[in-house]
């Protein structure tokens, strides 16, 4: 499929279908119906007072901090109406990370929940924009979603800013991955590639929207005759009912979720639903056969990035162990540290060239350096590591950059280590990934205490937990009196103890 880059945006179709079918599902959310014209009508309305009321022009950016939830999907297609920037930002985010991406991307409305606002307040961000809340005494989002105004205006084209979606910063702070609407366009030619989509179909949706895999899945009811069956977030106890009860087709997973399922008691429920595929990214090969068997649909892996557009790569073949082939769209190939093709079979870095234009992001928002160490050569460096087999398959071996996979998440070591310096306590430390019971890893932290100061590790955790979101406080503490260091003064962290004995494991001390 190729796009024009001058094109008007998809968005145009929630407005074409809203006038055609008003009442035609768009899809439910916790079982409660969402038509077309209802979300038209919402986003028109509040597309209309951004620009005419508050004055913010296309291109400029609007902050959203929200929990998943219907209001959340209306704001979304009111900023792509009004070609305003997006910058979905973590609802679990806290402290300095959070500060940074407010002040970064620097947004004239920031939109948010009104029990996160204080979390705002408290991570000492100076936003200068306006601020609209979603509940609480001081709502003043509901009232404008309800209004019968309409801004009509063109779509913004193709090749314009959709969003800026910051990755979590594993190779130092944050990067705002720049998302064109043709990117989003790919991202969802990408899913249909890997779950085989029919009329119909159902897709059941947990994961959060300020991911790039929940934000692609918000759009596939515009591109497709199916329906989305959404919920705020993930429940292994309800999951089963709630997928029987939404007659869901399809069911996403990410990080450690078919393990959690698999360790839940069997019931009939997870026999008894329609769900013919489960796609995402992180199925170990070693379970692909026992979840097909036990759960009765099909395992579907994919590999892929926000700055090439989500999906990379798309295994609808069911090859176990493989993230599957490249998308017609993108090539992948195998480099070495010295940038050079690698033989088949052999690891190293996964490069990805597009083959059709604005599939490939044009760069990190404010920060030529990452840009400049990302795109080169008309290539993305993906900082993954991964090896091709004959017939062009990949196999992911993990991130090259320093972070950890947590919890479904990419977890900075830059990010936890630079709030653990600031405790009193603690001199330095370093942060390392150690392998999980359930999910890719846990965080394993070493510090060093100050000269004549002791760190209690409960406290520090406590500490920790109140400035980092709940997937990067560490699970595991130790302690150490020296640590070995490169020759440029850098701490030797291949060499930090993997092993959890003799740790303190904060799991178990909550």
């Amino acid at each position: 499929m190729i796009f024009s880059l001058n094109d008007p945006s998809f968005i145009l179709a929630l407005r074409d279908i809203a006038a055609r079918e008003p009442e035609r599902l768009f899809g439910t959310f916790d079982q409660q119906p969402l038509t077309f014209g209802q979300l038209d009508r919402q986003a028109e309305a509040l597309a209309a007072h951004l620009h005419r009321e508050l004055g913010i022009r296309p291109g400029e950016r609007a902050a959203v901090m929200m929990h998943n939830g219907p209001e959340a999907i209306a704001i979304l297609f009111a900023l792509a109406k009004a070609g305003i920037v997006w910058v979905p930002i973590n609802a679990r985010q806290r402290g300095s990370g959070l500060k940074y991406i407010l002040e970064h991307c620097d947004p004239a409305v920031l939109f948010t929940d009104a029990d996160l606002w204080q979390v705002i307040v408290d991570s000492g961000a100076a936003v200068t924009g306006k601020t609209l809340l979603l509940g609480g005494e001081e709502d003043s989002i509901s009232g404008l979603l309800q209004s019968r105004d309409r801004l009509d205006a063109p779509a913004p084209a193709m090749s314009e800013l959709y969003a800026l979606m910051y990755t979590s910063g594993t190779t130092g702070k944050p990067k705002g991955v720049r998302v064109t609407h043709a990117m989003m366009a790919y991202a969802l030619k990408s899913v249909e590639l890997l779950c085989s989509i029919k009329p119909g179909d159902v897709f059941f949706q947990w994961e959060p929207f300020y991911h790039i895999g929940g934000a692609q899945m918000l759009l596939l009811p515009l591109f497709f005759d199916v329906q989305l069956s959404l919920t705020e977030r993930f429940s292994a106890s309800r999951f089963w009912e709630q997928v029987n009860a939404s007659g869901a087709t399809h069911i996403h997973y990410l990080g450690g979720i078919l393990q959690i399922l698999l360790k839940q008691p069997p019931g009939e429920l997870e026999t008894t639903h329609k769900v013919r595929i489960a796609w995402g990214g992180g199925c170990p090969s070693d379970i692909w056969s026992t979840l097909q068997e036990r759960f009765g649909f099909e395992i579907r892996e994919c590999y892929g990035m926000t700055e090439a557009s989500s999906l990379t790569t798309f295994n609808a073949e069911g090859k176990p162990g493989s993230v599957g082939r490249a998308v017609p769209w993108l090539d992948i190939a195998i480099h070495d540290e010295q940038g050079r093709p690698v033989p088949t079979g052999k690891p190293g870095q996964i490069v990805v060239r597009e083959t059709q234009p604005g599939v490939l992001f044009d760069g990190y928002f404010r920060n030529a350096d990452a840009t400049q160490k990302t795109l080169s050569s008309g290539m993305l460096h993906t900082g993954d590591r991964g090896w091709l087999d004959s017939d062009g398959y990949l196999y992911f071996l993990g991130r090259i950059t320093d972070s950890v996979r947590c919890r479904g998440e990419n977890v900075s070591a830059w990010e936890v280590e630079s709030v653990t310096h600031q405790h009193p306590d603690v001199e330095e430390c370093a942060m390392i990934g150690v392998d999980a019971e359930i999910g890719e890893q846990d965080i394993k932290l070493f510090v060093k205490p100050k000269a004549g100061r002791a760190i209690e590790f409960q406290e520090l955790f406590y500490w920790l937990k109140e400035r980092l979101a709940s997937y990067q406080c560490p699970r595991y503490f130790a302690i150490v009196e020296e640590f070995e260091r490169t020759p440029s003064h850098r701490i030797v962290k291949h060499r930090l103890p993997t092993t959890i004995q003799e740790t303190w494991d904060s799991q178990r001390h909550q």
